[in-house]
């Protein structure tokens, strides 16, 4: 076998499928655009590297667990005035903040699009490789606490902890016991400075008591939270609502 006949073969072993797949086609283009061996071989290179930035977003929105389709494209801005769209793209477009652990709180009443929000942004903080988990809270906080109960909580928020951006939607709705809301501060306090979270939670901070039965854990969760943070207020009437009355 000619070394040309093998190099598919040898593409394969090597997992460049990106080169794989296009060297050809670039080889015939390059013969008639007189390109240098440098350039093709550039080429070639750039479309392998495009091909695996792909299949990483690919990947990292699969591990997500985002809800599907709720991305700033269908975010209607609109019906929701209170929301600065200028500052919603800064968050998306600009990961810095996710860099220095930051937070973003997201305050509303039901069907004001908090989920969206925070999904939207979550899209395209993922597209520059940010490792993102959403969980409605309630959700995650079983987890935790089965995780306490096995007596490997420690390895469970160590497991988190390699989650760049962990999204805990819908707070509000943990249920207010001992046992739930200490597994909750444990994951606060574990992740602060030193990854970022986006909270969605339709009570304001000063109704938090009703998620910490305990008004001094209460504050410190607060405390930490908000030391970096960023808080949106999103204000008006449900879409979800409107929608159903034009229907």
């Amino acid at each position: 076998m000619s070394d040309i006949e093998s190099l598919p073969l040898l593409l394969k072993q090597l997992n460049l499928s990106g080169i794989k797949e296009h060297w050809q086609t670039d080889a015939s283009a390059a013969e008639r655009e007189n390109l240098s061996y440098g350039q093709y071989l550039a080429g070639l290179c750039n479309k392998e590297l495009s091909l695996r930035k792909q299949r990483r977003i690919e990947r990292l929105i699969k591990t997500s667990k985002l809800p599907p389709s709720k991305t700033l494209d269908s975010f209607s801005f609109k019906e929701i005035q209170s929301i600065n769209p200028a500052q919603i793209t800064s968050l998306s477009t600009n990961a810095d903040w996710i860099r220095q652990a930051h937070n973003l709180i997201i305050f509303g009443p039901s069907g004001v699009g908090k989920t969206h929000l925070a999904s939207a942004i979550a899209y395209r903080l993922i597209e520059q490789g940010i490792r993102v988990l959403f969980s409605q809270t309630t959700t995650l906080v079983q987890q935790l606490q089965k995780a306490h109960n096995q007596y490997c909580l420690p390895e469970a928020i160590a497991k988190l902890s390699r989650i760049d951006l962990l999204i805990l939607d819908d707070i509000g709705y943990v249920k207010r016991t001992e046992a739930e809301t200490n597994v909750l501060f444990e994951l606060i306090a574990a992740r602060y400075e030193s990854q970022s979270m986006i909270i969605t939670s339709n009570q304001p901070f000063s109704q938090w008591d009703q998620i910490f039965p305990d008004s001094v854990m209460a504050v410190a969760a607060i405390d930490r939270l908000v030391h970096h943070a960023t808080i949106i207020n999103a204000e008006g009437e449900s879409y979800r609502k409107n929608k159903t009355i034009n229907l």
